[in-house]
């Protein structure tokens, strides 16, 4: 025990009472030593240290974080707001910034022409920076440089960007601006087949990509309308022959703003009903569906997040590290916030199993994150503490130390825990965060305790959807407690409407969500039947999301309507669209596919064609009832890899192929309760019935 009767002693004559305060707290619990000497000392410095913390530390949970309007519908809004409750919603912060023109040029301002974007060449080399007014510059060049080219200033001007991350996707989205023209993003998981339809819907000539692989993707199945692909990085000649050969040409990135710079047209800046962007959403069967956001819907939602953020707003000091994809309003709404604030942003080199290099090299104070990341990181950490007796037992006691702090509302990253357990962790990240928002998807409440506790930093998880420009729900500072995702921001009203056939009712505090205000989407785009089945009359958005509210006023997700459902890297699932391919299978009887929004996965329970198995079984020589055929390997081999086989001619994404099955003999029917009398799957009925089935197959998988 001398050795940490030294180090005590040492804290004591230097001190650092935090640390102090932890030492005591582990000598304690191992018996004896220094801590049984000053036991008094130590609990009245503790509370000294816990008063006498700064804000940043020492968070506070307001008593009375949202409100209910009066009447029968129970409609909730954000106390952070005092008009919200007469259904004056929040539309922006800064009468100078309410646009996504105006606040960028309000974050040159503020920052004093600070840095704006951070980049590195390889992994090898540090980050460089380009600062807000050259951003503008080179902004408003290319916007130029697409006026030169033919394309008309105006919100009936459409430009595309495939690209990763980068200052050029940047670039594009403020030149755009700068012209009041509308950006429409492309990512990779909506398919060629979805990229070519949304193209043509909006009649999109010019869309930017980054490289020649992207440009080959479009020119597979270009519409007629596309005319011009500008590229940042260079081509094969190939590539450009075979643009030539379709009539599209190919110009590169740094012309256009040179052409611009010519030229030189005036801007049109945009007016706050303008619209800003179309953001396709493939969250369901059919075509995407084009999601039309207003200047005014992402300036809210922004405000929305900033203001019930209180003091740990993003600052002209804060540095954002970009890696979620920009395509989705969650990066783009986090990013507009940070420039509009003066804030810098960092991006990575592109390879996401090498984040943690780009976090060291860049140190953000502030990042957005998925459930899937996190995941990942609590994984390693849990398997590397589990290989041995003594870690595993400081990790425990660090775990509990800090989760007690939080429950005390101490924040922080400097205690004797942090050094000795938690450091490798938070140097990963950069070892400077400050504040993580988690969105996209719900997060398990024990990854969400121990990111908390491990990383030190103020973590706000959230819940919205691209109709509401990301932001709907927030949690509040200081709230420690995990399972839920805050009450409303300022930007909008909440309410639970009945889902009579789940038996859901309002009156319990439990129905679909709903959601007016500033922040929700003006319609999707060409699609009016959608539309209408999405926004009623009243103006309120049904998200299809089934939520509850809790005591303490903030909103629990528990179901979805409809039977779609989001994995945890964020992509939706529609099983019944899988199931009826996975049918075609000779092999399978019934299928139920299941996913859940914690799991990256999905998987199924499947009902065996008795008279194929038994046929197939006797000619390879296996005997035995269908019930012990079901649990024989090679059975579940064989209608698997058929399975698969069938997905993958059926057009089946990846993350849309189940992962393992579990064959059951007996058939779903009436007379079970696992089917309607129209013989539809009642699903909530058969995951309640095959729950330790899929439970087991989840945890064999991990």
């Amino acid at each position: 025990m001398l050795g940490f009767e030294l180090i005590y002693d040492w804290l004591k004559q230097m001190q650092f009472l935090s640390l102090l305060e932890d030492m005591e707290q582990y000598l304690h619990y191992i018996g004896g030593g220094a801590g049984a000497l000053a036991l008094t000392g130590v609990a009245a410095a503790s509370a000294f240290y816990l008063a006498s913390r700064p804000s940043s530390e020492r968070l506070l949970w307001p008593n009375e974080d949202q409100t209910i309007i009066e009447g029968s519908e129970l409609i909730r809004v954000s106390r952070f707001s005092k008009d919200c409750k007469d259904g004056k919603f929040l539309k922006y912060l800064y009468e100078d910034a309410q646009t996504l023109y105006e606040c960028f040029r309000r974050g040159a301002k503020v920052s004093n022409n600070g840095p704006c974007l951070g980049y590195r060449e390889s992994y090898s080399k540090p980050y460089q920076w380009i600062h807000y007014n050259e951003t503008l510059l080179r902004a408003k060049n290319f916007g130029s440089g697409l006026v030169s080219l033919g394309l008309q200033p105006g919100p009936n001007t459409f430009i595309g960007i495939y690209c990763q991350n980068s200052p050029e996707w940047i670039l594009t989205e403020q030149a755009t601006y700068c012209y009041s023209m509308v950006l429409v993003p492309l990512y990779d998981t909506l398919g060629p087949d979805a990229c070519a339809f949304i193209i043509k819907q909006v009649d999109m000539s010019v869309v930017v990509v980054d490289d020649d692989a992207k440009c080959n993707l479009l020119l597979e199945r270009a519409p007629k309308c596309l005319r011009k692909v500008i590229v940042v990085k260079e081509v094969r000649a190939a590539t450009k022959q075979r643009a030539k050969n379709r009539g599209v040409e190919i110009l590169r990135f740094a012309d256009v703003e040179t052409l611009g710079t010519k030229h030189n047209h005036p801007e049109l800046p945009p007016k706050p009903s303008d619209l800003c962007t179309i953001c396709y959403t493939s969250g369901t069967t059919g075509n995407p569906k084009g999601v039309m956001l207003t200047h005014e819907n992402v300036v809210a939602s922004i405000a929305g997040v900033l203001l019930q953020m209180g003091d740990h707003r993003l600052r002209t000091d804060d540095v954002l590290i970009s890696f979620l994809p920009l395509a989705h309003m969650l990066e783009r709404c986090c990013e507009n916030s940070c420039y509009m604030e003066g804030g810098a942003v960092g991006f990575y080199l592109g390879d996401i199993r090498r984040l943690s290099d780009d976090m060291k090299a860049l140190q953000p104070t502030v990042t957005p994150a998925v459930p899937r990341l996190l995941n990942r990181i609590y994984d390693k950490i849990q398997s590397e503490v589990n290989r041995s007796f003594v870690k595993k037992m400081l990790f425990n006691m660090a775990m509990s130390t800090k989760e007690n702090e939080l429950k005390r509302g101490v924040l922080r990253k400097n205690s004797f825990w942090d050094l000795l357990v938690f450091r490798k962790v938070q140097e990963g990240m950069g070892g400077r965060l400050r504040m993580m928002l988690v969105g996209s998807a719900p997060l398990a409440e024990n990854v969400l305790t121990f990111t908390r506790c491990a990383l030190g930093c103020l973590v706000i998880e959230g819940y919205g959807q691209t109709e509401c420009c990301a932001p709907i729900t927030l949690t509040v500072q200081g709230d420690h407690t995990p399972g839920h995702v805050g009450p409303p921001v300022a930007c909008c009203c909440v309410k639970l409407v009945d889902v009579p056939e789940m038996e859901y009712w309002a009156r319990n505090n439990q129905g679909e969500i709903c959601v007016k205000g500033t922040n929700v989407f003006a319609g999707y785009y060409k699609d009016a039947e959608r539309t209408q089945e999405t926004i009623d009359e009243g103006g309120w958005h049904h998200t299809g999301d089934v939520g509850m509210w809790l005591p303490n006023g903030c909103l629990k997700i528990i179901d979805r309507r409809k039977h779609i459902f989001k994995l945890s890297q964020g992509e939706y699932i529609v099983p019944e669209k899988i199931e009826n391919i996975y049918i075609r299978s000779q092999y399978v009887q019934q299928v139920f596919v299941h996913g859940e929004s914690l799991k990256s996965c999905i998987v199924a329970i499947v009902v065996p064609d008795v008279d194929v198995i038994k046929c197939w079984a006797q000619e390879t020589g296996i005997p035995g009832t269908l019930s012990v055929l079901c649990a024989h390997p090679e059975v579940k081999q064989l209608i698997m890899d058929d399975m698969i086989t069938w997905g993958k001619e059926g057009g089946l994404k990846s993350f849309e192929q189940v992962k393992d099955i579990y064959l059951h003999p007996d058939p779903f029917s009436v007379q079970n309760g696992l089917l309607t009398p129209t013989l539809k799957s009642k699903r909530p009925q058969i995951k309640s019935y095959f729950t330790p089935q899929l439970e087991d197959m989840y945890k064999k998988l991990t």
